[in-house]
């Protein structure tokens, strides 16, 4: 059995990509081909492939009923002369002068053959006329001056289309000379544009001729995709369909391949954060702090609705675990780098739907539909797109839920209800025990704008906060009497809950009225 090496067999052997596992930031390719060996020691050249593709995550393993193995894989890049291109903005200014001279003279050689052709057929005119003239001569017709009137007018234009053929013929000629001028400078000061090219170099040895089985995978860069999803809402039910958006140019197409997404940042480092020495020390109050008690409202200004903007693309909330998602068709995502939608996966399911307000941070009452996640795997942080009886009507975000969690989504403002807000504030100083009492009285004014048609009632459910106290030094009161009506549930964070009937075109008004009640020694409130 012969141990040198064969010589590369050319042309190169296709190498398809027939798998992708599209990371956060990268792909994990994978090919597959059939390869026709013969016995011995062999190097084959497949591809092309990605220039891009990292040599060192270069992996071949050959699969057969026979002994083979592989020797060596490489890949090896090559500047390769791309086709001539159509000028570009970014082209050099002698590059743009040679193209506009080339524009110009095919400009010159249309114009150039329609006055031939248009002198072509004056001449025959004149022809037929002086035929004409010889024939009436004959016969014994008189008409000179006619006669002289169309010569004269024939003879004029094929002057005039003479003189502008010439001074095209003439351009021509000079056009030439600049253009080879042009292009001899541009032969001595630039190259042709290359692309770079790569391909596969392998050395493989088999026992016996035959067929064996590649598979080859490596990374590659430029590729990563992100969840997507669409909410459609159809009464008590809710379809949620689960899309990948997939970006990739990596200098290939992927063309029907077994697409897999996954959370997993390979880039990431797994060494453990390293711990440092964290001294805690303690300190004697002083009397005027052993005297006051100093208390801050924490409290957060909402400055406008909505997530906070997010500079450039956001990565992928998995949760804190690598979760992977599998195409259910091959796919096809072309190397163009724009986004291409990938379905995953849908389902049907039940949905509750609330109306909601919160008048300290919106006037809006939005309508809020809660479901189960019923898709099998985890629902990824993404945006969705809410759909309802009327048609598009937003786009909301999803955060991350686990399977079988109750998800929450917004699917905008109703425009037929309004809520007014009014707070009052009422401050006293008892004389004897030095407290201070601040009353709060909050009053909200809900309305209804329906259609003529209407005749349903809705429930609006309202919620205002109450200061909860972490100091014994400060009571908050709920008073009960003062409410009208009093909050169907207060939680333990402070949340007052009505759940408010309305009916088409009716009004309501929720009052509340609680108190902060501070000793002396309290400042802050």
């Amino acid at each position: 059995m012969s141990t040198a090496p064969k010589p590369i067999a050319l042309p190169p052997i296709a190498l398809p990509v027939t798998a992708v596992t599209c990371l956060e930031d990268r792909a994990h390719v994978e090919r597959a081909v059939v390869l026709d060996l013969e016995a011995g020691v062999q190097r084959l050249r497949l591809g092309p492939v990605s220039a891009l593709a990292v040599d060192r995550t270069l992996h071949a393993e050959l699969t057969a009923d026979h002994s083979a193995s592989v020797l060596d894989v490489r890949i090896v890049r090559t500047w390769t002369p791309r086709g001539p291109l159509p000028s570009a903005e970014d082209d050099s200014a002698l590059r743009l002068r040679v193209h506009a001279l080339e524009e110009e003279r095919l400009a010159l050689g249309q114009r150039r053959d329609r006055l031939q052709a248009r002198l072509g057929l004056l001449g025959r005119l004149a022809t037929d006329l002086l035929r004409e003239i010889g024939e009436g001569a004959g016969s014994g017709e008189t008409e000179g001056p006619r006669w002289a009137r169309e010569l004269d007018r024939v003879d004029d234009e094929r002057d005039a289309y003479g003189e502008r053929l010439r001074a095209v013929e003439a351009r021509l000629a000079a056009l030439a000379v600049e253009l080879g001028e042009a292009q001899r400078a541009m032969d001595l000061t630039e190259e042709e544009p290359a692309e770079l090219v790569a391909h596969i170099e392998l050395t493989v040895r088999a026992a016996v001729a035959g067929p064996v089985r590649l598979r080859l995978s490596h990374l590659t860069p430029c590729a990563l995709w992100r969840p997507a999803y669409r909410a459609v809402l159809d009464g008590d039910s809710l379809t949620l369909e689960t899309d990948a958006m997939v970006w990739q140019r990596t200098g290939e197409d992927w063309s029907d391949v077994r697409l897999t997404l996954s959370t997993a940042r390979s880039a990431t480092a797994t060494e453990p954060p390293r711990l440092t020495e964290d001294r805690l020390t303690l300190k004697d109050r002083t009397a005027a702090e052993r005297r006051t008690v100093d208390v801050e409202l924490r409290e957060e200004e909402i400055g406008d609705l909505g997530p906070a903007p997010v500079l450039g693309l956001p990565g992928v909330d998995d949760g804190g675990e690598a979760r992977v998602l599998h195409s259910p068709a091959p796919v096809s995502v072309p190397g163009d780098g724009r986004a291409h939608r990938v379905p995953l996966s849908a389902f049907t399911t039940a949905a509750s739907s609330e109306y909601a307000c919160s008048p300290e941070l919106s006037p809006l009452v939005t309508q809020v539909v809660r479901f189960d996640n019923r898709s099998g795997h985890a629902l990824l942080a993404g945006p969705v797109d809410l759909v309802r009886g009327s048609g598009f009507s937003g786009r909301g975000t999803l955060d991350f839920t686990v399977p079988g969690a109750s998800v929450e989504l917004a699917f905008g403002s109703c425009d037929d209800h309004r809520v007014v807000r009014h707070a009052e504030e009422s401050r006293d100083s008892s004389g004897l025990t030095q407290r201070t009492v601040v009353t709060r009285t909050v009053r909200l004014h809900l309305s209804r704008f329906s259609a003529p048609g209407e005749h349903d009632e809705r429930v609006v459910v309202l919620r205002e906060r109450i200061p909860v106290s972490e100091v014994s030094a400060v009571e908050v009161r709920l008073r009960k009497e003062a409410c009208s009506p009093a909050p169907d549930v207060v939680d333990e964070e402070g949340i007052a809950r009505w759940e408010v009937p309305l009916p088409p075109g009716g009004r309501r008004a929720v009052t509340l009225v609680y108190e902060l009640s501070a000793s002396s020694k309290v400042s802050g409130i």
